[in-house]
């Protein structure tokens, strides 16, 4: 058993690109986790980065022997995440609580941590790499929030109500030096303890030799035993898709996890188009005395090659006469074939990853979005609702995590008997011609007044919107008796 700990260990550093092995682990658990499927979580950050050796790595042979270039790409992981997280939360989403002096001590920490502009990049990620963990802790009196991405959080323990234990990694260097933080977050007896581990490495290709903890974090203790917690103390996020990579585990996946190959053929086609240019310019045609030849190395025959950085190439097939004539030749782009693969490609991403039929469309110039309005019963706007469930359920989480972190703390203490909501952002599902209708329409039924229908037609503030119906009120002073009731101007 010991050794079978052993080696799952030194599969997690390895691949984590910590350790070259280790000689002792005799105060960490096991962790039931395949190390398979955090080589996926690599590729999925190296394709959000826009480079992977094994899609972007290109050897071809020229005149002067093979060279290596690096393929163009349109960078669609980035793309497709980033449009994801600005679709479901931005800072229109509400979050509601239903004791008030809660709501005011939550609001209070996450103006602190910017946690609004905070979150959506961090949503981004979570889509990208298929998870994200936020955990508070506690620094000069205040409640701080850490986002941890996934390739730096491993799950130790977990059961039907999502991960209890886990162990977050930490990577600071400093000189030529290289310090490696674990910090376990782990249930022993029932208590809630979380035990911080440092170790220094010379060449930060191993994780080193464990030392004092006072080396770097001269505050932090080795080892917290809490006995008031009753969850853990962070909360996970992840993307609402099955694991179809490892079903056994309790990690999300990146929504492209399973259009790779889609995303192969996007960055080969729109290198293709880049590449139309450099090989399809003007060509000028010179008598074969002009044109330098070389020796096959395989074979030793005498060969020619069309190289792309040559201005000139030797013409075949024309007679004598024409031996000495100097021709020039201009190709036709495939700029319109080069355009609809693309396209074509587009469209097969939006399907694989919950967007609708045209939702990214190529012009040449580059991939443009087309959600700025989503009908409600589109496939993106249900995708849309999809993940604002799983999100909804982990910032009711984070906000448990938070109370219980301040009691602890004896910062503030809230009521046990509170409800948190979400109301996310659902303005890209709407026609502004249609809201305005609708509004028009409320107020006519004297269902609901001018100043909340601006507000919600415009976004105005509510002091804005009363001076706007001031100023609608002076100017319509004069109108007509017939038309009052049409326009709501006597209703408040």
């Amino acid at each position: 058993m010991f050794k079978t700990i052993i080696q799952k260990i030194r599969r997690w550093f390895y691949q984590m690109n910590l350790v070259k092995g280790i000689k002792s682990v005799s105060k960490l658990p096991d962790i039931p986790v395949d190390d398979a499927f955090y080589q996926k979580i690599d590729q999925w950050k190296a394709l959000y980065a826009g480079y992977l050796s094994d899609f972007h790595d290109v050897k071809y042979k020229t005149i002067d022997g093979e060279k290596e270039r690096r393929r163009a790409s349109l960078q669609m992981p980035k793309v497709v995440s980033q449009e994801l997280a600005s679709l479901i939360f931005n800072e229109r989403c509400e979050i509601n609580i239903s004791d008030d002096a809660l709501s005011e001590n939550i609001k209070d920490v996450f103006d602190n941590n910017r946690f609004y502009k905070l979150f959506q990049d961090n949503l981004e990620y979570t889509f990208a790499l298929g998870g994200l963990v936020i955990k508070p802790y506690v620094e000069d009196g205040s409640i701080k929030l850490s986002f941890v991405t996934a390739d730096c959080f491993i799950p130790v323990s977990w059961d039907n109500k999502g991960i209890r234990e886990g162990v977050f990694i930490n990577i600071t260097k400093k000189g030529d030096k290289t310090y490696t933080l674990l910090e376990w977050h782990l249930w022993e007896s029932g208590n809630y303890v979380i035990r911080n581990v440092l170790y220094e490495s010379q060449n930060g290709n191993e994780l080193g030799v464990e030392v004092s903890l006072d080396t770097l974090y001269p505050d932090l203790e080795p080892e917290l035993i809490i006995y008031t917690f009753t969850r853990p103390n962070f909360a996970y996020f992840k993307p609402n898709s099955a694991n179809n990579i490892d079903l056994n585990s309790p990690l999300g996946v990146s929504v492209y996890a399973n259009a790779l190959d889609t995303l192969k053929s996007l960055d080969i086609a729109f290198d293709s188009f880049q590449r139309e240019f450099a090989l399809g310019k003007k060509r000028i045609i010179v008598p074969a005395s002009a044109v330098k030849t070389v020796i096959d190395p395989d074979n030793g025959e005498m060969r020619r090659y069309f190289d792309t950085d040559d201005e000139a190439y030797e013409a075949l097939g024309f007679g004598d006469q024409d031996s000495d004539a100097i021709k020039e030749v201009s190709f036709e782009l495939r700029v319109e074939e080069h355009q609809a693969a693309i396209q074509a490609f587009l469209n097969i991403l939006a399907m694989q990853i919950g967007f609708s039929p045209g939702a990214f469309t190529f012009d040449g110039q580059g991939v443009k979005t087309a959600t700025e309005v989503v009908s409600e019963n589109s496939k993106t706007f249900r995708t849309k609702q999809s993940h604002e469930n799983v999100i909804e359920a982990g910032l009711q989480e984070l906000i448990e995590c938070i109370v219980q972190t301040a009691d602890m703390y004896g910062l503030w203490k809230a009521s046990e008997d509170y409800e948190v909501t979400v109301a996310f952002d659902d303005s890209i599902a709407e026609d502004q011609t249609a809201e305005i209708n609708r509004q028009v329409l409320l107020i006519t039924n004297k269902l609901q007044t001018r100043k909340k229908a601006i507000v919600k037609i415009y976004g105005y503030t509510e002091e804005e919107a009363e001076q706007l119906v001031k100023e609608i009120l002076e100017e319509n002073k004069t109108i007509s008796p017939e038309n009052v009731d049409f326009f709501g101007v006597g209703n408040e």
